[in-house]
């Protein structure tokens, strides 16, 4: 298998254009607009809705399947210890750093490279290309938009770094607001009920919290006490106190499922503030499990959240890349990872095309 030097070169240039031009989440608009216009030099139709870039690669064939080739452009904002300018995109030594390098502009241009590999090739099945935005906010503005507007997909390649490992399920995450009441009181008498005393007692529990449930890929549920608030003044006994908890669910949960269960061992009132970021996990017998196997690939649950929870269909996410780089100082990713990945999502695509036409041909 070949894929031209030039493809491969121009991705690389595009992603250092990438990096050069912030895009904070919900603040894409000079991205969308780059890869906009990188798509027109490519002479490739594409559509915007909002800062979300979309294109067949061969137009659309209402008989065939189709393929999601999703990654983001949006970028968290960068922390205090960069050494490195995070908009100058500099390679040393065979490392490209820059903000967004590795999480997500590498598996992105990679994902941009194969999907030109397959423009003007006869494939058994449609291939989108997705440049999503908020991906970092999971935002109502992005791949989330796009759901109810496209043909739904066979299968959605999620690219993310994740060393090209294959991850074939992947935690949820709910958090949720809890709330405990008790009664305000003078603090110099034996009066009131303090709602931190009643939250501590949560809180123990929380230290403590098992799901019952486990999952073969994922292992267990989490459940973490990350923020609480309580008191107005020194000399008053608090009638409230609020907490924060952070839910990575597995997928042997629905979000429903486990918020129950915590509603049945907690005193507060628990809200959780959505429902939409679900668990996923590739059904046992779809040919993208098949793939991996052939390519040799190694699979794994993944503990961190993507595009994957919003996107209704059967997803992996794969991609160039270390996701241990991910939002820290002096973000970097190799040269070779961004080769490799390119080739290793062509590999994908040709070996399920070939899976595909093995079926129908049976």
């Amino acid at each position: 298998m070949e894929i031209q030097d030039s493809i491969v070169q121009d991705c690389i240039q595009l992603l250092k254009d990438l990096i050069a031009t912030p895009s904070y989440s919900k603040q894409e608009e000079d991205t969308a607009t780059l890869l906009s216009r990188f798509l027109i030099k490519k002479e490739i139709e594409f559509e915007r809705k909002y800062n979300n870039i979309m294109a067949y690669a061969n137009g659309v064939d209402p008989d065939k399947p189709t393929i999601w080739l999703n990654s983001h452009h949006d970028t968290v904002r960068p922390n205090a210890g960069y050494t490195k300018d995070p908009f100058s995109p500099i390679i040393e030594d065979g490392k490209l750093f820059g903000l967004g390098s590795n999480d997500a502009g590498g598996p992105l241009v990679s994902i941009i490279a194969c999907f030109l590999h397959f423009v003007g090739k006869e494939m058994p099945f449609n291939i989108l290309l997705i440049a999503s935005a908020e991906e970092e906010i999971s935002g109502k503005n992005g791949i989330e938009s796009l759901v109810p507007i496209l043909p739904e997909a066979e299968l959605a390649i999620v690219g993310e770094p994740t060393l090209m490992k294959m991850a074939i399920a992947e935690k949820g995450l709910m958090v949720i607001d809890a709330t405990v009441k008790g009664k305000a009181g003078h603090a110099a008498r034996e009066e009131g009920i303090n709602a931190i005393y009643l939250a501590v007692n949560d809180l123990q529990k929380i230290r403590d919290f098992r799901f019952k449930r486990t999952s073969k890929f994922l292992g267990k549920s989490k459940v973490s006490a990350t923020i609480i608030h309580s008191g107005t003044q020194h000399n008053v006994v608090p009638d409230t106190c609020e907490y924060t908890l952070d839910v990575r669910v597995t997928d042997a949960y629905t979000l429903e499922e486990a918020l129950e269960e915590l509603k049945e061992n907690l005193n507060a009132e628990l809200k959780p503030r959505s429902l939409r970021l679900q668990s996923s996990k590739v059904p046992q017998k779809h040919p993208i499990l098949t793939v991996g196997i052939k390519l040799g690939m190694d699979t794994y649950g993944s503990p961190t959240l993507s595009d994957q929870a919003l996107i209704p269909y059967p997803s992996i996410k794969i991609g160039p890349g270390d996701s241990a780089r991910s939002h820290t100082a002096d973000e970097f990713i190799y040269i070779q990872e961004i080769e490799k990945g390119i080739l290793d999502y062509i590999l994908i695509l040709e070996k399920y095309a070939e899976l595909k036409t093995s079926n129908l041909s049976n």
